[in-house]
């Protein structure tokens, strides 16, 4: 949420969260971070969008069904312009500074 702002001012019109839970979650997860007015949180209670991106992981032998896989994309008019996908339990090339490096 912290680099919201120097991301729009590069041209940015929406930043959006998604993740495979509920809205309910999401709205709940957006409030403690602040996220309004600043990132939409998406739900993605089925893995519908993350299976459809080809980001999800099978995690039904821990209990927790289908998930995503950490990442970030920058689409641009419908067409995807980068993909920076995280290797399990990583957090090195998804993050905000990254995509700021990539716009």
């Amino acid at each position: 949420m912290q680099e919201a702002d120097k991301i729009k001012a590069k041209g940015i019109d929406e930043i959006w969260c998604v993740s495979v839970n509920d809205a309910f979650v999401m709205a709940a997860w957006g409030k403690d971070n602040k996220a309004f007015g600043k990132v939409r949180m998406m739900a993605d209670g089925n893995a519908e969008y993350t299976k459809a991106l080809g980001v999800e992981t099978d995690l039904t032998a821990r209990g927790m069904g289908f998930r995503s896989q950490r990442y970030s994309m920058i689409v641009h008019d419908g067409v995807v312009k980068a993909l920076n996908i995280e290797a399990p339990g990583k957090f090195e090339v998804s993050g905000a500074d990254k995509m700021l490096a990539q716009l």
